[in-house]
């Protein structure tokens, strides 16, 4: 083929080209200046992802179709690709101090990381059932790696473990529904699939159960009920940045794979599939609300709180239209702020240099750190979706999207378990305004981390003031999700 005809194709994925090749550049730079050049891998990864944003808002986002039809860039693309990286980077800002205080100041953490990035913008354009497997899998080795990174702690260790054995299961489970799905179409493309499912006919059992299989492998991806088992130990004994990252970026390429697989070449199926994320979405927002309230761990609360919120943004999928979609791609866009905000705060919770984790560490925080209680408070009402925070708008337009589709029991559900999930949140803050004072929290010294702990809260707290470019911004997204 000649050259000419080469480069067309190549530019729709021009900005995952730039990561790949970043990421082999930061690698060799590693190599050949060893471990005390990790803060400058680490710098010029995340100067990487922001030039790569640059690409991803800047190139095409009108449906172009690369790679032989398996890669798809548009308006839905850009919008959760630009969330992703955003998350991707923060993640890699959030960790500096961290892994030079833990003694993990190592090149291939950075790396890893962009790898890992690399594999989720890969998820979303992913237009074809084998490009949807090699973007979750180039995702989740890194993730695997990366979990266990602290290597001399044998919880870290033991989440990287369990998160390799659980992924291992739940990457065959989808690898076989998309193996049946084959089996039953006689293809793996997005697009003939849509066309050959919308034209009406019987559907055969076998391509149910493929599809059964392949949101059971998703699902897991995105930490929902039944498939959360990974989640609380995982998020506990990663390193704390580690857990950041899990809670952010990860989680919104999962959910951007989901809506895409479900209503592009599944969406002539709504009524085989339907049912089952409604079940999926009610558990976990009932097991995320619940299940958290007897936490004494902060990592492992926010674990319960991420699957709830996963059940949460399901909700949206459930409804199966356009609305619910842009509720869905909202949700997840204040979630980001949400979760990096708080997680800031955790990183923050250090006592004579020495990290600690337990809620009750956070009692008299208001007294000693008052403005980092401040903003714990605005991201735990916000997690409770207590008006007019950011949370209360995301649950807002995902139940709105429910109850439009007259999934009237659904909504009922989100709003009970959200008011349960309301429990734990304002214990947080209880604990930290109300409670005798424990020993003083070490005063946050990284200017990255305020200024990240500052943006979050602002935007939390002041999202109903000027929502109008996220709204536009996820209407495109899903329109161009359903057309």
């Amino acid at each position: 083929m000649p050259v000419v005809h080469i480069v067309p194709d190549v530019m729709p994925a021009l900005p995952e080209v730039i990561l790949a090749v970043a990421a082999m550049v930061l690698l060799m730079l590693g190599v050949f200046r060893g471990n005390q050049s990790t803060r400058t891998v680490s710098w010029l990864a995340v100067v990487t992802m922001v030039v790569v944003g640059f690409f991803v808002i800047a190139g095409p986002s009108d449906g172009a179709v690369t790679f032989a039809g398996m890669f798809v860039v548009d308006q839905f693309a850009v919008y959760m690709k630009v969330l992703v990286l955003i998350g991707s980077a923060l993640a890699v800002v959030m960790s500096f101090g961290y892994i030079r205080d833990e003694g993990m100041e190592r090149f291939e953490f950075p790396v890893l990381l962009v790898l890992a990035t690399l594999g989720m913008l890969m998820m979303i354009s992913a237009n074809d059932l084998m490009a949807l497997y090699l973007g979750l899998e180039l995702q989740s080795l890194a993730l695997y790696v990366v979990a266990a990174f602290k290597r001399g702690s044998l919880r870290s260790t033991e989440a990287g473990l369990k998160y390799f054995v659980l992924g291992a299961l739940s990457s065959g489970m989808l690898l076989y529904g998309c193996s049946l799905i084959y089996g039953m179409t006689g293809t793996t493309s997005f697009t003939v699939l849509d066309a050959a499912l919308s034209s009406g006919g019987d559907v055969p059992i076998g391509l149910v159960i493929g599809l059964v299989f392949l949101i059971s492998g998703l699902a897991f991806k995105v930490s929902a009920v039944p498939f959360h088992m990974w989640t609380p130990d995982v998020y506990e004994g990663a390193p704390t940045p580690i857990t950041a990252f899990f809670a952010v970026a990860p989680k919104v390429a999962a959910v951007a794979l989901f809506l895409r697989v479900m209503m592009s070449p599944f969406g002539g199926l709504i009524s085989e599939w339907q049912q089952v994320i409604i079940v999926v979405s009610i558990a976990s927002m009932v097991l995320g609300a619940f299940a958290a309230i007897w936490q004494d761990n902060i990592k492992r609360l926010m674990a319960y709180s991420s699957i709830g919120h996963m059940g949460y943004a399901l909700v949206g999928l459930a409804s199966a239209t356009e609305e619910g979609m842009r509720g869905t791609i909202i949700y997840m866009t204040i979630y980001l702020a949400m979760n990096i905000g708080t997680f800031a705060v955790i990183l923050n919770m250090k006592r004579a240099g020495t990290m600690v984790e337990g809620i009750h560490d956070l009692a008299g925080l208001a007294r000693s750190r008052p403005l980092m209680a401040l903003a714990m408070g605005v991201f735990m009402f916000s997690l409770a979706g207590i008006p007019p925070l950011a949370g209360f708008f995301a649950k807002l337009y995902v139940f709105l999207a429910a109850v439009n589709a007259e999934l009237y029991a659904l909504a009922v559900i989100g709003v009970l378990a959200s008011v349960v999930g309301a429990f734990y949140y304002l214990r947080i803050i209880k604990i930290m305004y109300f409670d005798a004072p424990s020993e003083v929290m070490d005063a946050p010294v990284a200017l990255e981390m305020r200024i990240i702990l500052s943006v979050a809260a602002v935007f939390t707290l002041f999202f109903f003031i000027y929502p109008a470019p996220f709204l536009a911004g996820a209407q495109a997204a899903a329109l161009a999700l359903v057309q």
